[in-house]
């Protein structure tokens, strides 16, 4: 059982090395602190890998004390499905990104593929969907000779402007009991936001590898889970090394620590069977504490067990869901 897994995440490197020398401009994709709970948003091949119809969202206040600090709020859900006999899954999410003049929405669907190898199973997974950006901006030009007003210069947009693009993603999600590996990329079409200014975006693509396990201590009553969740973009990556400590399959709480960026405490509970809440901090390590209160998230989570061969369980362990 440990070989298949070895060559998974041997594979899984190198494959995330190939895509680092790929890529040579950036567009950064908002970021979350309870990533483990962020999968659907940014692999499809995670879509139904928990035998579970799940839903969940997720809201941050990324640097609060800032006017026009980024605010985001990510919808998904996901669900097993086995169309025509084939084991599948399927997800929907739905990102509302916002920070300063910028406002985007994106909306995807995902499928995965899912197949058993080893001890788990892997889901090969597609996603598709468009993304809406919408600048809004409010000038505050000088009133001198030396200044144009935005209306007299093409390349400052004057009042609101919205283009819209397709976009797609793929990804793979392997999964055990205990284990997990994904390795995923978003906007891999590179689309071009076009606003009908001389101003374009363009989006460029982003290379996301997450794993996990969880240790069974030896006080029965308590789990630990570490996990790893990396993000590049071609100019600059996010890592964040995670341990959550889990409490009678019920309560959770951990510690994350991003690279270069900020140490983060988090914790939640089960409330009822299915329904999680989540709450995480992060105190910002970098120059830009000295101007912020830190960023806060807040997470609701419902999972379902689906299927004519469901058992009912009042808790269930806490599982990247």
């Amino acid at each position: 059982m440990r070989r298949p897994l070895l060559n998974i995440f041997k594979l899984l490197i190198v494959l995330l090395g190939v895509c680092w020398s790929f890529s040579t401009m950036a567009q950064q994709d908002p970021q979350f602190s309870m990533n483990m709970f962020s999968n659907t948003g940014i692999n499809p091949g995670y879509s139904g890998s928990q035998g579970l119809l799940n839903a969940s969202v997720i809201n941050r206040q990324q640097w609060m004390g800032f006017e026009g600090n980024p605010k985001t709020t990510l919808f998904s859900v996901h669900t097993p499905v086995k169309p025509f006999g084939i084991s599948s899954g399927v997800g929907l999410s739905i990102l509302d990104d916002r920070l300063g003049f910028e406002q985007n929405m994106a909306l995807n669907l995902s499928y995965a593929y899912r197949l058993s190898i080893g001890a788990g199973n892997l889901g090969i997974g597609i996603s598709g969907g468009l993304l809406n950006k919408t600048l809004k901006g409010e000038w505050s030009i000088p009133d001198s000779d030396f200044h144009a007003s935005a209306g007299q210069d093409p390349a400052i947009p004057d009042g609101e402007e919205v283009g819209i693009a397709f976009d797609m993603g793929v990804g793979l999600f392997y999964n055990t009991d205990d284990f997990y590996a994904g390795l995923s990329t978003t906007h891999l079409l590179q689309p071009t936001i076009d606003y009908g200014l001389s101003a374009v975006t363009d989006m460029k693509r982003h290379y996301y590898l997450t794993f996990g396990y969880n240790y069974n201590l030896p006080n029965p009553i308590l789990e630990l889970q570490p996990s790893v969740f990396a993000k590049y973009d071609g100019a600059s990556m996010q890592f964040d090394v995670n341990a959550m400590v889990i409490y009678n399959k019920r309560f959770w709480g951990g510690v994350s620590y991003r690279l270069r960026d900020a140490v983060v405490i988090m914790a939640g509970t089960e409330l009822t069977n299915g329904m999680q809440v989540g709450i995480a901090y992060d105190f910002t390590t970098s120059a830009i504490a000295a101007y912020s209160n830190g960023s806060v998230e807040f997470m609701i989570s419902y999972s379902l067990e689906v299927g004519a061969d469901k058992t009912s369980r009042k808790y269930r362990s806490i599982r990247f869901l």
